[in-house]
């Protein structure tokens, strides 16, 4: 495949027009409800959870997805083949093909085609369903004893969402968020710290080098003085979304256009980072 050249004006719309963004806050704190700030009829959410009771009365469509092969599937519908992989493997031109057969008649994929926004709710159940998936492969298992070998399980798993996640941030003209659970770590000497939930540590590692932005979603509570404080027992959410933040929270933003802190409206922010009206 030839390469080509990209001009600045091709570069400016294509930028406006996807948006890789991870968001991660604590358990219960509403995360599956930024739907409601989404456009209804140009979202897709791919539930992983059997989590949409909180946005039951939301009238956008979502997908239930549970298993890895399943996410795959639809992965590669969404993003197309990748080129650089092997004709044999997943993603090639040969596992696109594959998977639209298996879809053909359904407009699985041609609504998913039409739909600019991917919700992916959430990547922490995604990489329990990668380890599910991994456990169960050769690479899981010692090639001179034939016992389980976890160190190889969680390579494969590892691999595996690194080459999903990497699949469908390429997906062009898609705006993909994935949301997951934001972990609160405290240690011997009662540090707390505060990290994304996922199984196996590489995923983690390398998702803020995958998306363009990094978001936490959180709890704060508002002083005349200091402004936003984070607070366990409030009630009011906010989204933080720059690195370096006071409240020790992972976040980047890559776009260089937003607040330290954001109101929990992803249209907003989405709006906010391209530049466009809402």
């Amino acid at each position: 495949m030839a390469v080509r050249i990209i001009t600045a004006d091709e570069r400016l719309s294509s930028a406006r027009n996807k948006t890789s963004v991870a968001i991660f806050g604590p358990p219960g704190s509403g995360k599956t409800s930024l739907l409601r700030t989404l456009p209804a009829d140009k979202t897709v959410c791919l539930d992983l959870e059997a989590g949409m009771k909180s946005v039951q009365d939301w009238p956008g469509a979502s997908i239930p997805v549970r298993s890895f092969g399943d996410f795959r599937d639809l992965a590669v519908l969404i993003g197309g083949p990748d080129p650089a992989v092997d004709p044999n493997a997943f993603y090639s031109a040969q596992h696109h093909q594959h998977v639209r057969s298996v879809y053909a008649g359904s407009g699985v994929e041609e609504f998913l085609a039409s739909m600019p926004v991917v919700f992916v709710d959430s990547i922490t159940d995604l990489t329990r369903q990668a380890m599910a998936f991994a456990k169960q492969q050769p690479e899981a298992f010692s090639e001179r004893t034939g016992k389980p070998d976890v160190r190889g399980a969680y390579g494969l798993l590892g691999r595996e969402v690194i080459q999903a996640l990497k699949h469908l941030q390429h997906a062009a003209g898609k705006t993909v968020i994935f949301v997951g659970v934001l972990e609160k770590v405290t240690d011997e000497f009662n540090a707390v710290t505060w990290q994304p939930q996922m199984e196996g540590s590489k995923a983690g590692r390398e998702l803020p080098g995958i998306v363009d932005q990094v978001i936490s979603m959180h709890l704060f509570a508002e002083d005349e003085k200091e402004g936003w404080r984070l607070d366990e027992k409030a009630t009011t959410r906010r989204l933080v979304c720059r690195s370096g933040n006071p409240f020790g929270l992972p976040a980047k933003d890559r776009s260089g256009r937003l607040d330290v802190t954001e109101p929990p409206d992803l249209g907003a922010l989405l709006a906010k980072i391209n530049r466009i009206s809402a």
